[in-house]
């Protein structure tokens, strides 16, 4: 039976103290696996070695999200769900929904009371809503499950669960950062984010101000026009095409994304999952180089996110300022914590969870506690504030060190 805060506090004043230790062992250690790793990808990006460069970096970066990222999804999540467990893993999604609304929520009270620097306001809002729900927690989940002496149990059993949890809600988190997040990262219209007034490009008939010689023969507005194009057909792909722009469905559609959607539907029926997925398997020679290929996942991806701090904050934090980045670090690592932990304590107490699956609550409120999404970095790389998102990135991560130790210390107190 999980135990409240309440009952933590009085079992340290009891004497207790073994078990906090044990809890501050299991929570500091992934923690210190973590540091140390970023710290080897700091030093090989250093001005010292120099091995690991910025063109190196985001060669590495797209290895892992294009290749090993996807190699793990499919291989763990299509390893570990059955048609049962999708029905029973409904809260995972909803809950990646319910911590961007009340993230988002903690974000407009921070920057309502701090008055970010214009055109800011949205941008504090986002960058203390949305946190990282894919590689952070899938390293920490690998570091904890390694221990042989984890609460969890069996290591293998531990990793298998946890990458699967993580991994089942990450389509939903590509969702909302494409669509949501990259629509409040709009700067004002007309504008930019250097205070610059964004150039209008023409988007009706460019070509009628050129040269003869350089105009088309034909235009798409000549009547005598035929083909494709005035067929159904070709309104219909037109259309549809329309649809895939307008909707993002490129940006939303990414290698993690489809490797969920290949594991779920592979790992659902019984006879695919056969054929390809386990150790009797004919083709599970395909599934074990997936699992080979993931487990250089972690390593790999917190080798180039040291490397990505050696640079510093940079510009981006002169930008924002002092009371701004305090305030999203802050609200980041400590405000959208204490509200994911009531969210996920309301939804135990109303049945939402399975009962005794200790790893699913701890997936779930792990959601709530991360840093700051690299990925929307990346979002505010399109939207021209990528140097102020990098800033935020390099504070929150450093910072997240210290909190995601002392909320596991938390959560691990409370599941045990």
């Amino acid at each position: 039976m999980e135990r409240s805060m309440l009952e933590i506090i009085m079992d340290a004043r009891s004497g207790g103290g073994e078990s906090i230790f044990a809890s501050m062992k299991f929570a500091v250690l992934p923690i210190a696996k973590v540091f140390t790793m970023c710290f080897m990808g700091f030093l090989m990006a250093s001005k010292y070695v120099n091995i690991l460069p910025a063109n190196g970096r985001k060669l590495l970066n797209g290895l892992v999200f294009s290749l090993l990222l996807p190699c793990l999804i499919f291989s763990q999540l299509g390893r570990a769900i059955t048609l049962q467990k999708l029905v029973e893993w409904w809260f995972i999604p909803v809950n990646i929904i319910l911590a961007t609304i009340s993230g988002s929520l903690v974000g407009l009270v921070v920057a309502s009371i701090v008055r970010p620097p214009y055109p800011y306001f949205k941008f504090t809002i986002i960058h203390i809503g949305i946190g990282n729900i894919g590689n952070i927690p899938l390293v920490l989940i690998a570091a904890l499950c390694r221990d042989i002496s984890n609460p969890f149990g069996d290591s293998s059993k531990c990793s298998q669960d946890g990458n699967a949890y993580i991994s089942f809600g990450q389509w939903v988190g590509a969702i909302i950062l494409y669509t949501y997040v990259f629509q409040m990262l709009a700067p004002p219209p007309g504008e930019t984010f250097d205070g610059t007034e964004e150039e209008t490009l023409p988007t009706k008939n460019p070509v009628n101000n050129a040269a003869p010689e350089q105009a088309p023969l034909l235009t798409s507005e000549d009547p005598g026009t035929t083909g494709l194009d005035s067929s159904k057909w070709g309104k219909l792909i037109s259309q549809l095409w329309y649809l895939v722009e307008k909707l993002k469905l490129k940006q939303i559609f990414q290698p993690p994304i489809i490797a969920s959607i290949l594991a779920i539907s592979i790992g659902t029926v019984p006879f695919l999952k056969h054929f390809i997925l386990m150790d009797d398997a004919p083709l599970f020679f395909f599934t074990d180089s997936c699992l080979i290929l993931g487990e250089a996942m972690i390593p790999c991806i917190l080798l180039a996110l040291g490397g990505n701090l050696v640079d510093g904050p940079g510009a981006g934090s002169r930008k924002l300022g002092f009371r701004t980045m305090a305030a999203i670090i802050f609200g980041r690592l400590v405000l959208v914590p204490l509200s994911g932990l009531g969210i996920v304590t309301m939804a135990d107490k109303l049945g939402f969870i399975p009962k005794g699956d200790k790893m699913f609550k701890f997936v779930l409120l792990l959601q709530h506690s991360m840093p700051t999404s690299v990925l929307s970095g990346a979002v505010a790389n399109l939207r021209g504030c990528g140097k102020e998102a990098a800033a935020v990135l390099f504070w929150v991560h450093i910072f997240a060190v210290l909190s995601m130790a002392g909320w596991i210390v938390l959560y691990l107190g409370i599941l045990f």
